[in-house]
């Protein structure tokens, strides 16, 4: 359990170790530590497993090599189809649900020779940041399981924080792959529009906001998940034709000296923050100097508000167009949570010009962040408003006295990048007064993904947060 998932990599094709005492070390750890945190949901029978690592493991004897994951235990999440397994969205609508066939990042993981071994879990259909459902229950924070492991990939975050898988996908709309990200001393990367085929085929030409991506311990782990899931897809047009990151991009190591980095952080008081917050992510700023970066703070010249309206908007007309037909069941609506009707109901009553504005809006932000970045190289944020909260609680009502407005509110920090397209890395900042974990964003222009992991990289060496283990393990 002790290597991190390169050096796993290397030493199962190499045959140092084989698939099957892969599997056994990592169902030990599940056995041990998921009961405790309830990350990994819907795990597969054992015999089948066993026989799926022998079979990679008889694949590899007769030398053929399926990938960096080749023996891999994974666990995709719980929101988008994986053949033979149950896909319940987080929705008692659709407990018990067998899927017929892989989403395709699903599909490339397990070409890529990973043995799925269970769901991770997460919220109803991914709406918000806080991991718990009436199909599985709560997802707890791999530090202390009485708070939140965040959302909406809070099984994802927590199972690879307690090594209960060597690396994990998510996805990511409103910060679900950054806050648990932040909130389990791990990372997490946004990956930018298009970087990573995702979303059902139905929907190829509306899907811009919620995108899959990695979670890892480390930077090197995180580029070996994304190296499997990147790249175009004929069923997903939007995606883009990329360079493989796993032979031919740059290295990791990059030297950074005179780099600019632009430090948002509350955007000039506009964002509500959880008292000493903003001390452990400005503390960190620190590690990017040590790396001969620049770092500076500036406030973009927006309306925040006008932001946030086009955000709010776009996001409920997204998520009413895929929930609709169950909302007009009443019988089925009846067992939607409050906040997924809400979304819901925001969505049907938008006009057409209403979201035709909020796109200009969103255009307007885009172009505002691309002039900063003839300024700065990266942008920076904290990674969320609030340490992880009791894991009892629905969502934070309120921030510093400030009352939320809305059950996402809390989250708007990670709004800006995706507003905007753009790549983020969750990256491990620190920890607040009462020992919880607390992460940064790093946000790179468009299409920038790789540049953004090399500077995580070169944070990473610096300041080494992320070599801080929960002390589930012992």
């Amino acid at each position: 359990m002790g290597l991190d998932a390169v050096a796993l990599s290397r030493a199962i094709r190499q045959r140092e170790l084989r698939c099957t005492e892969v599997l056994e070390a990592y169902l030990s750890q599940i056995d041990r530590l998921n009961p405790q945190v309830n990350a990994i949901v819907a795990q597969q029978p054992r015999d089948a497993l066993w026989a799926l690592a022998a079979e990679r493991d008889a694949q590899l004897d007769a030398g053929r090599w399926l990938g960096p994951l080749h023996g891999f235990p994974q666990a995709p999440k719980d929101i988008m189809p994986a053949a033979g397994m149950v896909t319940t969205k987080g929705s008692p609508l659709f407990a018990g649900q067998i899927s017929t066939a892989d989403a395709v990042v699903f599909e490339r993981m397990r070409a890529g020779g990973a043995v799925f071994v269970g769901r991770t879990n997460t919220p109803e259909f991914g709406l918000g940041g806080h991991t718990y459902n009436t199909v599985y229950g709560t997802t707890r924070n791999a530090f202390d399981p009485s708070l939140t492991a965040g959302g909406s990939s809070g099984g994802a975050g927590c199972a690879v924080a307690l090594h209960m898988l060597p690396v994990a996908d998510g996805s990511d709309m409103m910060g679900s792959l950054r806050t648990p990200a932040a909130f389990n001393n791990v990372y997490g990367l946004r990956t930018s529009f298009g970087c990573v085929p995702h979303g059902p085929t139905e929907e190829v030409f509306f899907q811009q906001f919620s995108v899959a991506g990695p979670m890892a311990r480390n930077i090197p782990d995180l580029a070996l998940l994304l190296s499997v899931q990147a790249g175009f897809d004929p069923r997903l047009p939007l995606t883009r034709r990329l360079d493989d990151p796993a032979h031919v991009s740059p290295p990791l190591e990059r030297d950074f000296r005179g780099t600019r980095v632009g430090w948002l952080g509350d955007l000039g008081g506009h964002l509500a923050m959880e008292p000493g917050l903003l001390d452990v992510c400005t503390r960190a700023l620190a590690h990017f100097e040590t790396i001969g970066c620049r770092v500076e703070a500036v406030t973009p010249a927006f309306d925040f508000e006008r932001m946030w309206r086009a955000w709010i908007d776009l996001r409920s007309f997204t998520v009413a167009g895929n929930n609709a037909t169950l909302y007009r069941d009443l019988t089925q609506r009846a067992l939607l949570k409050a906040e997924a009707v809400w979304e819901i109901e925001r969505g049907l009553a938008l006009s057409g010009p209403d979201v035709f504005r909020a796109a200009v809006d969103r255009s307007a932000w885009y172009q505002v962040l691309r002039q900063l970045f003839e300024t700065y190289d990266y942008l920076v944020l904290p990674g969320a408003q609030v340490f992880p909260f009791d894991a009892a609680l629905d969502w934070p009502h309120s921030v510093d006295g400030r009352s939320m407005d809305t059950y996402h509110r809390w989250m708007e920090v990670v709004v800006p990048a995706t507003l905007a397209g753009l790549p983020a890395l969750s990256a491990p900042a620190g920890f607040g007064p009462a020992g919880q974990p607390m992460g940064i964003q790093i946000m790179g222009p468009t299409q920038s993904d790789w540049s953004v992991l090399q500077l995580g990289h070169a944070y990473d060496q610096a300041g080494g947060m992320a070599r801080v283990s929960s002390p589930l393990l012992g």
